[in-house]
């Protein structure tokens, strides 16, 4: 059964995410670094997603391409103040995005919160296309 249900889901591309929790860092051990490079929130700690690049994706323009770009929300978040989206790369089906976002978060709360990533196709003077999104499969 498994299997059929696998087989039957389409595939609508892949996606490489890079996904880090970096830890506080102590003001004293900034300091110690040249000032630690990664401002004051990186001080505080949290989540770092890289969104690189996407393969294969479904062509959802008439000229055979799509115009792809992906959206993160860490959830639940009612406010969508955790929405980040990366830059909208024009006629492909295979983006280079090369993004990172970062949520400051301490590792107790992220461990409540699910973090979802969605593909989209851009499109002028009407509504964006879904693509697709990344699931977790065990």
């Amino acid at each position: 059964w498994e299997n059929e249900q696998l087989h039957s889901l389409e595939e609508r591309g892949r996606l490489l995410l890079s996904l880090q929790f970096l830890p506080p860092v102590c003001p004293d051990d900034a300091d110690a670094n040249g000032g630690g490079g990664g401002g004051e929130s990186r001080r505080r700690g949290g989540l770092c997603v890289g969104v690189k690049r996407c393969a294969h994706l479904a062509a959802m323009d008439v000229n055979g391409f799509s115009d792809p770009y992906v959206k993160i929300y860490l959830k639940p978040d009612i406010q969508k103040k955790s929405k980040h989206k990366t830059a909208v790369m024009k006629k492909t089906l295979n983006p280079e995005f090369n993004e990172e976002f970062f949520y400051e978060i301490s590792l107790s709360e992220l461990s409540k919160k699910t973090l979802e990533v969605t593909v989209w196709d851009h499109d002028l003077g009407r509504s964006n296309d879904f693509i697709g999104k990344a699931d977790h499969r065990r």
